[in-house]
């Protein structure tokens, strides 16, 4: 079956909207949160932590399932949804961010400060930002270490050194969608250039060009290989130049992908996030989906339903969880983000769940005091109470949007009457 979207109610204040996407494997009502599954798996997490919690949908990564197991290992065992016991819906990105984060990202030691996906370690830089590892466009730039790239981008594809082995890999707009086909994920995004903050206005519309010259072969190739259930997506990009942004969002938005996706640099600010979007969502078609890649803290989530966002993604609450940081209400919370540091010794002797308002396995079952123990003993169990219940938050945060919105009560309850009246 092909991707339906209904909207099925509206805010009056702002264009946040509440609606369900028709899927193959299942139903997803939106703003909908996805957890990130970069290499078939959330860490520490099986797919029955992931139903119990109440995701709809993961986001796996193209390119580190192209190095392992390889596409055409999963295609033989039925694709992602079989392989990895997932029965409900999946997207897959397209390689186009590690064209960033394997090329200016090393070239310029470009960093940000909040990682967006996909997941890895802390104390793994290196090898994180191989991994695709990107950081939240809403803070200032940092600068690591520069290095030599590992891609090499042309107007017909990028070539990629593995950072696995060395070998070389070759991603262009045919081959992403035919790896994305065998993966067999329900929602498939188009190859795309996802520049560096730091790229001027000059290469950053020769990159946008190329963009869009990609995604018309995304789409030809779309149409000869896909499963029939498989909806693709095209990337709007263009940088923080308004010109740019809303020259991508008009093309982008006038072919015929199945829903929509707003990616790359996003500003230096939060600031400059919001007038990114605000510049580009009234030029997109409303009945078709709006995914924002990489955003998952909760004032970003906010912000972007207010604009008319429908889907998020971010490898961030389940990083924060492993390293200590636990998403709570905001009654509670220690700075605007909502976490508390579970590291905290003040927690050491604390018989209280990490929220006394979550009904999340590890909140009904165990203590800050057992938590800050199993984190200071780096016991592996820390890992998955600590992500299921950030995970379990994310989930009844979009639940209680949603709620809000339906109510008529979304700029009354998340303080977004603040936010920018598009024009439609």
């Amino acid at each position: 079956m092909d991707l339906r979207f209904s909207v099925h109610a509206r805010d009056g204040t702002t264009h946040a909207r509440a609606g369900i996407l028709h899927t193959a494997h299942g139903d997803i009502e939106t703003p909908a949160f996805m957890a990130v599954a970069t290499q078939a798996t959330v860490k520490a997490l099986t797919p029955e932590d992931l139903e119990s919690v109440g995701m709809q949908l993961l986001i796996a990564n193209t390119y580190h399932l192209a190095l392992r197991p390889g596409a055409e290992v999963v295609a033989e065992l039925g694709g992602l949804h079989p392989f990895m016991n997932w029965k409900h819906a999946l997207m897959t990105d397209s390689g186009g961010f590690q064209v960033f984060s394997l090329g200016a990202a090393i070239r310029d030691g470009v960093g940000k400060i909040a990682d967006i996906f996909p997941e890895e370690d802390a104390g793994e830089q290196r090898s994180e930002e191989a991994e695709g590892k990107s950081e939240s466009p809403n803070h200032p730039i940092t600068q690591s270490p520069k290095g030599i790239p590992l891609c090499k981008i042309d107007d017909d594809g990028v070539t990629f050194k593995s950072h696995l082995d060395g070998s070389i890999i070759r991603l262009d707009p045919e081959r992403s969608i035919q790896i994305q086909h065998q993966l067999g994920a329900d929602f498939i995004l188009a190859f795309d250039e996802c520049t560096s903050p730091l790229d001027s206005y000059e290469y950053t519309r020769t990159a946008l060009a190329r963009t869009h010259r990609w995604a018309e072969r995304c789409l030809a190739q779309h149409a000869k290989t896909r499963r029939d259930y498989q909806s693709l997506f095209g990337i709007v990009q263009g940088g923080a130049y308004r010109d740019l942004r809303e020259e991508s969002a008009r093309v982008i938005g006038g072919l015929p992908f199945a829903g929509l996706a707003i990616g790359g640099s996003l500003g230096k600010s939060k600031s400059e996030m919001h007038a990114i979007l605000d510049w580009t969502i009234p030029l997109l078609p409303d009945e078709k989906p709006r995914h924002l890649l990489g955003i998952g803290e909760l004032p970003d989530i906010v912000e972007g339903v207010a604009r008319g966002i429908d889907l998020f993604d971010c490898a961030a609450p389940t990083r924060w969880a492993r390293n200590g940081g636990l998403i709570v209400s905001r009654a509670i919370a220690e700075n605007p983000e909502q976490r508390l540091n579970i590291k905290n010794s003040r927690f050491a002797a604390d018989r209280a769940p990490i929220d006394p308002t979550c009904d999340c396995y590890t909140c009904q079952n165990f203590s800050r005091a057992y938590l800050h123990h199993l984190h200071r003993a780096k016991e592996l169990l820390y890992y998955r109470l600590a992500s299921l219940h950030n995970l379990r938050f994310m989930a009844r945060f979009m639940r209680d949007v949603r709620a809000a919105i339906i109510e008529g009560k979304f700029s009354e309850l998340y303080g977004a009457t603040r936010t920018t009246k598009l024009s439609v």
